[in-house]
């Protein structure tokens, strides 16, 4: 599947085989433009700028490839092949839980599960009766939500996720670390012990260290519902494993066609196509996002807490599949080849086959390795 990336200002990262490392490029008429240079040798540099679209639209460069010859088949690339990175380098990977009504629920059920996917279907029955669509248009943090809360805690069924879901404090976590990401067209890992799991298709902020928001893009925040089931102290083993986390294709970087705006209205699709035939299709909107996007920024930036290479925030997502894929009651879970394709009109999609963490290509090249790299081609 390819996007035309005609409209907008779009930027990211490829792997060049020829100096055996990462360069920044942009879209520019239908092709790949290398845009690295000594003041912005990384996507952390690009993003401090301030106006890097701008940027990216003057800044000379060499053209690469057409897009839609790197994006040619949504496989992992071999190295000896021009081929999509994650668009981010060297910032943190943060990201919002319990952001979404409906996936809130699914988290409570999770925990009352304690992980057992046989358990589910008869808890989401008893907690849908009490709370029904009682969350759907609560204001996170607000009066009305600290009623809500009060009812449920006599009801017994407050949940920690239903805390950080309609409290006034989100939940954000790290969800990979910098350069640990995996991009378009590469496998995205689960760790093999899990049994029960789904894709969670995102909106990804991309921020600078003085907590402005630069662009968005789209993201895979792989999640184990199994592990963090039985504990949510798990989070950790639940979201940060080999590949575990996708990013891509591109950042959208905010100019006069697209803004925060545009985030808060996005619209995000969602399509598994499984080796054993079977499809899912799910769909989601920003619109139901139960706290601003500006808002779960300046939770997780500010005096509080700084980033000096900047963030890449996941906002949460609306999608928590229950269609049985196998026996009933079991609902859904991957399994090995699945193909997961996340797209969204204004931010393109982003293409990932699913493995084993364990079988995915492990992550060698760090930091350490992208300073050398940039050292040697006289960049840094």
């Amino acid at each position: 599947m390819t996007d035309s990336f005609g409209t907008g200002t779009f930027v990211g990262r490829v792997w060049r085989p020829d100096v055996e490392g990462p360069s920044l490029v942009t879209v520019r008429q239908g092709q790949l433009v290398d845009i690295t240079a000594k003041g912005t040798p990384t996507m952390r540099d690009l993003l401090e700028l301030e106006d890097p679209a701008a940027y990216a639209r003057s800044a000379p460069g060499e053209i690469l490839a057409p897009v839609s010859a790197v994006m040619a088949a949504a496989e992992p690339r071999a190295r000896s092949e021009v081929h999509l990175l994650a668009p981010c380098d060297l910032q943190a990977i943060k990201a919002c839980g319990v952001t979404f009504a409906r996936s809130m629920t699914e988290r409570v059920i999770e925990e009352r599960a304690a992980g057992d996917a046989t358990r589910a279907e008869g808890i989401r029955e008893r907690l849908t009766a009490i709370i029904g669509d009682s969350l759907r248009n609560l204001k996170a943090g607000s009066s009305e939500a600290a009623r809500v809360k009060a009812a449920l805690i006599e009801e017994g069924v407050w949940s920690q996720y239903l805390e950080v879901g309609i409290g006034p404090d989100a939940e954000v976590f790290t969800k990979a670390q910098p350069l640990s990401s995996v991009g378009w067209g590469a496998a995205v890992g689960l760790h093999p012990i899990s049994r029960w799991n789904n894709p969670e298709p995102e909106i990804v902020l991309a921020v600078a260290s003085d907590g402005r928001v630069k662009g968005a893009t789209l993201g895979n925040d792989v999640n184990l519902r199994d592990v963090e089931g039985r504990s949510a102290l798990l989070l950790g083993k639940a979201k940060d494993n080999n590949a575990s986390c996708s990013i891509g294709p591109f950042i959208r970087l905010f100019d006069e066609t697209y803004s925060i705006d545009d985030v808060r209205e996005a619209d995000l699709d969602l399509l598994i196509e499984g080796p054993d035939g079977f499809r899912l299709e799910g769909a989601s909107t920003m619109r139901e996002i139960s706290r601003d996007p500006l808002d779960l920024v300046s939770q997780t930036i500010g005096r509080h807490h700084q980033y000096p290479d900047g963030l890449m925030l996941f906002m949460g997502t609306l999608f928590a599949p229950v269609e049985d894929r196998g026996e009933p009651g079991q609902g859904f879970t991957h399994k090995v080849d699945d193909l997961v394709t996340i797209s969204s009109p204004a931010l393109g999609s982003l293409v990932n086959r699913v493995q084993l963490s364990t079988d995915c290509p492990p992550w060698t090249f760090g930091t350490a390795s992208l300073m050398r790299n940039l050292a040697k081609r006289g960049l840094i």
